[in-house]
């Protein structure tokens, strides 16, 4: 299996390396939403994401990815029969799951093993990809294509964290941990915004327009194609040192403090673009945490909310009629209105 362009390789597209590196230290963001042009690094950059991440501990065989000390119900190899011992712990790479827009439900979630049940007459669950998927990426080219159904049932997996089939009389119920991580063209269509205010982040990406970026984009490509060992080799330093930063941030991420005036600014920030729900303020705060943490603070700033707020906001605004400047816009309007007592200064004239 060829190995993937280097992260530290991807030329410019900083909005979404940073919000993959976030989705990254923090699982509970709710994923990644990646939205642009063909040919600007989507699928290269989540594809090379998962190089970055420190291996998986589970047992030899296991198709749910347990954790070696606490093993699922569902998991037949890592409950060994009375008696065996289970199998080995090893270590594999996170895992990095493609759903193809053709896959069925059975496909997704699991079903029954047919040719065991007609052969041997036996009940046996074949895991879907939902268990392959646990404690690493979902991802999914093209998610405005695939049907509405599936994208509930990932989506409701995705914030569960958990598989349930039941079916011709089988009940299973397995971890389904994952980042889901979806990408598409908007020119074939949009997600429906109950979709899109289910995904943490959501970033737009545009066709790269400084000339000396351009060429050193194609420079890149090309020598990667020519002599991909020989490339990733010259970048395996860089690529290094990102993956010490998300190992870094993951550790620290539960330690980092958010001050009273900055959680205060957040959520008034959300009242003045009118945001629905309470999502939106959560999900700044576990951003903006993930975002100090991989810059090596303890404490989040108001700098690290402003930085991240169109990503985590942008998806989630109502359309304005009488307002056509665009997302990204109303939120820099909107963070100018709001002083540092986190007082809104239109409401208070």
């Amino acid at each position: 299996m060829a190995q993937p362009f280097p992260f530290a390789a991807i030329v410019a597209q900083e909005d979404m390396k940073k919000a993959l590196l976030m989705a990254a230290v923090e699982p509970l963001l709710g994923g990644v939403l990646i939205f642009g042009d063909r040919g600007t690094g989507k699928s290269t950059a989540v594809r090379a994401l998962t190089e970055l991440l420190p291996p998986i501990e589970t047992r030899d065989g296991c198709r749910y990815n347990c954790l070696p000390a606490e093993p699922q119900s569902a998991c037949t190899v890592c409950n060994a029969s009375s008696g065996l011992k289970p199998p080995a712990i090893v270590k594999h790479r996170a895992p990095m799951i493609d759903l193809p827009l053709g896959a069925t439900e059975d496909r997704v979630c699991g079903s029954l093993d047919i040719e065991k049940a007609l052969v041997a007459g036996e009940k046996h669950f074949e895991p879907g990809l939902l268990a392959a998927a646990n404690r690493g990426f979902l991802y999914i080219d093209e998610i405005n294509l695939l049907e509405d159904h599936l994208v509930d049932l990932l989506l409701d997996a995705a914030a569960s964290g958990v598989n349930v089939v039941e079916r011709e009389g089988l009940s299973i119920r397995h971890a389904a941990r994952f980042v889901l991580v979806g990408s598409g063209n908007p020119e074939e269509g949009d997600l429906r915004p109950q979709l899109l205010d289910r995904f943490g982040l959501s970033v737009d990406v545009r066709t790269i327009d400084d000339l000396d970026q351009r060429i050193e984009v194609i420079r890149r490509r090309d020598t990667y194609e020519t002599d991909p060992r020989g490339f990733i080799k010259l970048w395996a330093k860089r690529d290094a040192a990102v993956g010490r930063r998300v190992i870094a941030a993951r550790k620290i991420l539960r330690q980092v403090e958010i001050p009273d005036h900055v959680v205060r600014r957040m959520s008034q920030l959300c009242l003045r673009l009118g945001i629905d729900g309470m999502r939106g303020e959560l999900t700044l705060m576990r951003a903006s945490r993930a975002a100090a943490a991989l810059s090596a603070r303890l404490q989040v700033t108001w700098d690290d909310v402003a930085d991240i707020a169109p990503m985590v906001l942008c998806h989630r605004l109502r359309r304005d009629p009488l307002d056509d400047a665009g997302s990204a816009p109303r939120i820099e309007r909107a963070l100018a209105s709001i002083d540092d007592t986190g007082k809104d200064r239109h409401a208070h004239g």
